[in-house]
C-alpha cells in the first residue's frame, strides 16, 4: 500500500490518497479529503485500475483523466499524483517526491 499527502494550493483542500494493490496486482484508489469534486473523481474511476492502462497513456489520457472531467480547476494536481500513487504501489516508479514551489 502506498499514501500520498497533496497540499494542492491555495484552496487549502489537502487529499490524502491511498493506492493498494488486490491479487490481481490491479489497484483501488481510496481519498481522504474535504473536496467533493476530487471526491466525485475518484467515485467516477471503474476500479480496480489496470496500472498499465493508467500509466503508460499520454499525458492527460486514460481513466484518471476522463474521471478528472468532474474536477473545476484545471491545475489541480491531484490526478496526477493518483497516477504517481498508482506507478509506485504497482512497481512500475519508484516512490520518489514531486514539488511545485513559486520562487
Amino acid at each position: 500500500m502506498k499514501k500520498m499527502k497533496v497540499v494542492p494550493g491555495v484552496c487549502g483542500l489537502t487529499c490524502v490518497i491511498t493506492a493498494e494493490a488486490n491479487d490481481d496486482d490491479e489497484i483501488n484508489i481510496q481519498v481522504e479529503t474535504a473536496c467533493p469534486a476530487v471526491k466525485n473523481m475518484i467515485e467516477a474511476l471503474d476500479q480496480p485500475l489496470d496500472p498499465y492502462e493508467v500509466c503508460f497513456v499520454k499525458p492527460g489520457n486514460g481513466p484518471v483523466y476522463e474521471a478528472a472531467e468532474n474536477l473545476a480547476h484545471g491545475a489541480c494536481p491531484i490526478p496526477s499524483a493518483v497516477i504517481k500513487c498508482i506507478e509506485a504501489e504497482s512497481g512500475l516508479a519508484l516512490p520518489a517526491n514531486v514539488s511545485f514551489e513559486f520562487e
